[in-house]
């Protein structure tokens, strides 16, 4: 994006994907690293006192907690994968959906204020270290290597004549396709709201503090209501993001375990 000049000879140069490359904190650490380290502590910490000293009537912390866990297990990961085979993975569900929901709300905390999945290698990390091996390794313990491999590539149903390109088009989606979506979904929405609440931020500050006529500066306060609004909006893409994450995740896993028809 080019630079705006206004008639006073102000330049305001707006934030784009430069804005997203911080500059070591110290050494080779950068503030998305540190941010990622936070929020594990940030969710241990909660869970850990919350549940401490767990009540029949549950007070604000424990019912946060658990209704966060419920929602986890039943909502995402039961509805998914099935309830025969959901309670082994509900740990990984409830890991992935706190730990990318804590991760995301930096983008609208004060001071902190980035939101650590527009960093396209953390989501990557998520989607190609964690999510992929553990679906296809449940899909291979539980049919063996050639039933499942024939399962997601040559189910039954298929026409002889089209099934070397379906199994093609199957073998892309599943081993490629599939674990980088993923990982796109959360960072492509993470990035733009980020970068669009930067933009109407420091775009009214700037017309507010930089130009020298009064015809400009009212427009600062449009600006910011447009901020505040879509800070609002951004909490609700936040949070549904990360469970689009939890929710694919588990469905992977789910479609993976699934028998064959």
């Amino acid at each position: 994006m080019g630079a705006l000049v206004l008639a006073e000879g102000a330049t305001f140069e707006p934030p784009g994907a430069g804005s997203f490359i911080l500059p070591p904190i110290f050494g080779s650490v950068t503030k998305p690293m540190v941010l990622v380290v936070l929020s594990v502590v940030i969710i241990a910490t909660y869970f850990l006192l919350a549940t401490r000293k767990l009540k029949v009537v549950p007070g604000k912390g424990q019912f946060v907690a658990e209704s966060i866990y419920n929602f986890s297990r039943n909502n995402i990961a039961r509805e998914q994968i099935g309830s025969h085979d959901f309670k082994r993975f509900i740990p990984l569900v409830f890991s992935l959906f706190t730990f990318i929901l804590v991760n995301n709300l930096y983008g609208i905390i004060p001071f902190l204020q980035f939101p650590t999945m527009a960093r396209f290698g953390f989501p990557v990390a998520l989607s190609v270290l964690v999510v992929y091996p553990v679906y296809h390794y449940a899909g291979i313990k539980k049919h063996g290597l050639g039933r499942y491999f024939k399962k997601e590539l040559a189910p039954p149903g298929v026409p002889p004549l089209v099934l070397p390109l379906f199994a093609l088009i199957e073998f892309a989606e599943k081993f490629f396709l599939n674990p980088l979506t993923l990982a796109i979904r959360v960072f492509a929405a993470m990035f733009a709201g980020h970068l669009i609440l930067a933009v109407f931020t420091l775009g009214g500050t700037f017309l507010l503090t930089e130009t020298s006529g009064w015809a400009l500066k009212p427009v600062s306060l449009v600006a910011w209501i447009f901020a505040i609004g879509m800070t609002f909006l951004e909490a609700f893409i936040q949070v549904l993001q990360a469970y689009i994450f939890a929710l694919l995740s588990a469905g992977y896993i789910g479609a993976a375990l699934a028998s064959e028809h």
